[in-house]
């Protein structure tokens, strides 16, 4: 007698096969994972940009939140004003300075972390600490450090015989300058320093180690190996440097709030002075839009340096 064929279940591969089908769709998957992403700089930047050139337009101020349309008014008042010359040259001071110094000491600070030492993980560690905390709280630290009655720093100085009497790091123009210079450094050279340290160890050990056959020294060997191979990632340290420190207003706001008699006042600075505490929203928009033009101009030139190198 035979057997009936037994009824089979239905195969759950169709609806597997479109599951996958689904994940392998990179397109889609590209956008839902980039929502994110959009969803933040469209929110924390796009839409206060956006708020900022309207702002810059009107005579919004504290007292008076009403929009009118106000034309070039407050730049004109911007521009009037030697405050805002004066942190210009600030900024443009700062940044380059900055940007010079963080180059050279991230170099530096890259041969050293790629060299095999014991306790590298620790010096790695503390290394990137400066960059790792905020920055309003390192900055708080620093103004502790660069207190005039009590900085440990004019002790030291005092106990060794180089000083009698406080330095008044943040109480004289040139010192205050030269603080805010080095505490922007301070922070940001970890950061140049691991962008330079991922090109030193992407060259190839083949290329060193034929110079070393060829009889070149170490300098040689930085200024004519590994230099021009890593130039492009030492643009792009540069470039992070040059963003960080002409956009900061923490450090020289919790150092000094851009004194003493403007000396340290910058763009970022003055805009939060004239915008939020002054209460004139209009000019504070207008300043900090200024920002937008020379530091995009900055950008591309970097950027078509850095194309220009990979080309070569």
């Amino acid at each position: 007698m035979t057997q009936a064929p037994t009824a089979t279940r239905p195969s759950a591969a169709p609806a597997t096969g479109r599951r996958r089908r689904l994940g392998d769709r990179e397109g889609p998957l590209a956008w839902l994972f980039l929502l994110p992403a959009v969803v933040y700089v469209v929110a924390l930047v796009g839409v206060p940009f956006v708020l900022a050139i309207g702002f810059a337009f009107s005579d919004v101020s504290a007292g008076d939140p009403s929009y009118d349309w106000a034309g070039l008014d407050a730049y004109r008042r911007a521009f009037d004003d030697p405050v805002f010359w004066q942190a210009l040259r600030n900024t443009l001071v700062f940044t380059g300075v900055s940007m010079v110094l963080i180059v050279l000491f991230g170099k530096v600070l890259a041969n050293i972390l790629i060299a095999d030492f014991r306790g590298k993980w620790l010096v790695r560690f503390l290394v990137l600490l400066p960059w790792t905390t905020p920055v309003a709280l390192s900055t708080v630290s620093w103004l502790w450090l660069l207190d005039s009655i009590f900085s440990p720093i004019d002790w030291i100085l005092r106990q060794v015989g180089l000083l009698e009497g406080n330095m008044y790091w943040l109480g004289r123009p040139t010192l205050a300058t030269a603080s805010v210079i080095a505490v922007h450094v301070w922070r940001l050279v970890p950061l140049a320093a691991v962008i330079m340290m991922a090109g030193l160890i992407a060259i190839p050990r083949d290329i060193d180690e034929a110079a070393r056959v060829d009889g070149a020294g170490f300098w040689r060997r930085m200024f004519e190996v590994t230099i021009p191979l890593t130039m492009p990632l030492i643009a792009v340290a540069a470039l992070f440097g040059a963003i960080f420190t002409f956009t900061d207003m923490a450090v020289v706001y919790v150092l000094t709030r851009g004194g003493p008699t403007n000396s340290t006042q910058v763009l970022a600075s003055w805009a939060f002075v004239r915008g939020i505490e002054g209460g004139d929203v209009a000019q504070g928009a207008a300043i900090a839009l200024f920002l937008f033009p020379l530091l995009l101009a900055a950008a591309v030139l970097i950027l078509r340096a850095v194309r220009r190198m990979q080309v070569m």
